[in-house]
């Protein structure tokens, strides 16, 4: 839900930034989805 209203998204593993974009980007991305998001 964040991400859809989010100028900016980052996603973090270990702290560290490993994506970054706009919200609407990271919410779409098969990656994010994937890892995070309960997607396929």
């Amino acid at each position: 839900m964040a991400l859809s209203v989010a100028h900016r998204g980052y996603v973090l593993e270990t702290g560290r930034i490993v994506l970054a974009g706009r919200g609407e980007e990271l919410l779409h991305n098969p990656q994010v989805q994937k890892a995070y998001l309960g997607g396929h």
